[in-house]
């Protein structure tokens, strides 16, 4: 049984939105794109890295799809996280799109289908794609968090968890934390049932 692992650049507050560039994803009026660049370095780069070369499928929700389709395939083949997402089976989560244009793409209609890529492939990835992550953790689908955590806050934007929206779920520490030189820091979390709730700290 293959295991399913959202990947999320996230800040202090919970902001998700356009890490990668200042008009990746403005939607709300979100003003901040690109604010992953300046706390980027060699170390955390190499374990990003790491992540992306253990993936054998890659899962995406539909506008972080057409993001990755529309620039990818347009990167030569000395960069190397192009050539492995040019060339991994993908699947993006939509309701309308039937006809995928990026090659190896297959298009799912809803979140129940899923679970079957879990027969079909060891480590699938979820990266960025809040709607859908968010979407998967309501599913009790999501079996790893890989958060890279920003030292930054926004106050508005696009966060994993609103409006009271999840379930309750435990996670435990799959490695150990990674902390890099400009930061930011790597939290590596599995899951582990349900919370563990009602006891009283003081009479510990």
């Amino acid at each position: 049984m293959g295991t399913i692992s959202v990947d999320l650049f996230i800040t202090l507050d919970g902001v998700y939105q356009a890490p990668g560039g200042p008009d990746e994803d403005r939607e709300g009026g979100f003003e901040y794109g690109g604010w992953q660049g300046a706390y980027f370095d060699d170390e955390s780069g190499e374990v990003i890295g790491a992540g992306i070369d253990r993936m054998d499928a890659l899962l995406l929700g539909r506008k972080t799809y057409d993001i990755f389709a529309g620039f990818w395939p347009n990167r030569g083949d000395d960069d190397p996280i192009a050539v492995t997402f040019n060339a991994l089976p993908k699947f993006v989560v939509s309701r309308s799109m039937t006809d995928p244009a990026w090659q190896g793409t297959t298009a799912l209609s809803d979140v129940a289908e899923v679970a079957a890529l879990k027969d079909r492939f060891n480590d699938i990835h979820v990266v960025g794609s809040g709607d859908l992550a968010r979407s998967l953790l309501e599913a009790d689908l999501v079996d790893r968090l890989n958060l890279y955590l920003y030292p930054l806050t926004f106050g508005s934007g696009k966060r994993l968890f609103t409006d009271g929206r999840g379930v309750p779920a435990a996670f435990r520490l799959a490695e150990p934390p990674r902390a890099f030189p400009k930061g930011a820091i790597a939290l590596f979390y599995e899951r582990a049932g349900a919370p563990v709730t009602g006891i009283d700290i003081s009479e510990g």
